[in-house]
């Protein structure tokens, strides 16, 4: 419960702080967005990279398994 009331809180302060009429951070966030986007997208191609290797290694274990298990059937 804790964790969802300091969550609405937190949230809270960010659309006050990006109110211009309080703190104006506004624009100051965005341009923090558009400066992070970049490494964002590295990361992310990262982990698609690391996901699509595992993949990979997962079906040819998987098709040695079965040609496993083919043979001991014969």
């Amino acid at each position: 419960m804790i964790s969802i009331i300091l969550g609405l809180v937190f949230i809270a302060f960010t659309v006050v702080a990006c109110l211009p009429m309080c703190l104006g951070w506004g624009w100051d966030v965005v341009q923090f967005l558009k400066g992070s986007l970049p490494v964002l997208a590295a990361f992310i191609g990262l982990i698609c990279i690391f996901i699509g290797i595992a993949d990979l290694k997962d079906k040819k274990e998987a098709k040695k398994e079965e040609a496993s298990s083919a043979a001991e059937n014969k």
